[in-house]
């Protein structure tokens, strides 16, 4: 982005307040970071939007109605598509250059026996339930303002270390539970990946889709990405 460094980049955060958006919050803090979360900062709110994004640079879209719609419920809630759908168009509306959305490991089912293969970003996708359907259709939308030149990152991200996982033998866990735990980000890869993809000076043809996993133990994500992120933690051992 053609961006002058000597100045604070400003970016808008959307689901500032939820686990990634908190975890964001303190550790770039060598960016100016508008928040939007509810009441106050709703993304449904089109208008809003058009009156917040003006004179930033990026959009972090984490927003998600996750009381509704999530891994388990297996339902769809519309207000999750119409928040990614109002931040794609605002973005493209008010000359925001780039937008990196929040997608998910659960855009494949990740934990089926695959012998030695490996998961890549651009593999055909098998969501594992509506809410990873949902995921893969916010990616297919950032396609299409990718053609309108609109810069999208769809960062398929593992789940956040939060606790250590110590406790329970690996001999004692389901393959769904082993495959969580290689699918694991930890808060200093999470903060170094996003943070390569605001600097980035560009995004390969406007469109990138790249895993967000800690290097794990038994990690079964391809990491390879255009802009030189390398994860330094296996996140099964931070908290």
């Amino acid at each position: 982005m053609a961006v002058n460094r000597k100045m604070k980049e400003r970016i808008v955060i959307t689901g500032s307040n939820g686990n990634i958006g908190t975890l964001l919050k303190s550790g770039l803090t060598d960016f100016e970071i508008t928040t939007m979360d509810l009441p106050e900062g709703d993304v449904r709110d089109y208008q809003k939007l058009i009156q917040v994004f003006p004179g930033h640079q990026a959009v972090i879209h984490l927003a998600w109605n996750s009381q509704k719609e999530n891994l388990l419920n297996n339902k769809l809630d519309p207000d999750c598509q119409l928040m990614y759908e109002n931040v794609y168009k605002a973005a493209l509306e008010t000359g925001i250059s780039r937008v990196i959305m929040a997608s998910s490991v659960h855009a494949d089912t990740f934990y089926l026996p695959r012998g030695e293969r490996i998961l890549k970003p651009y593999d055909i996708p098998y969501p594992d339930s509506p809410y990873g359907a949902d995921k893969i259709a916010m990616e297919k939308l950032g396609r299409e303002y990718a053609r309108k030149r609109l810069e999208v990152i769809c960062i398929r991200f593992g789940g956040v270390a939060t606790v250590l996982d110590a406790a329970n033998p690996k001999t004692q866990e389901s393959l769904e539970q082993i495959a969580e735990r290689a699918a694991r980000l930890s808060h200093q890869d999470a903060v170094s990946l996003v943070r390569k993809c605001l600097t980035a000076e560009k995004v390969p043809n406007n469109f990138v889709i790249l895993y967000g996993v800690s290097d794990n133990y038994g990690r079964i994500h391809d990491l390879m990405n255009p802009f030189g992120w390398q994860p330094v933690h296996n996140a099964e051992n931070i908290s």
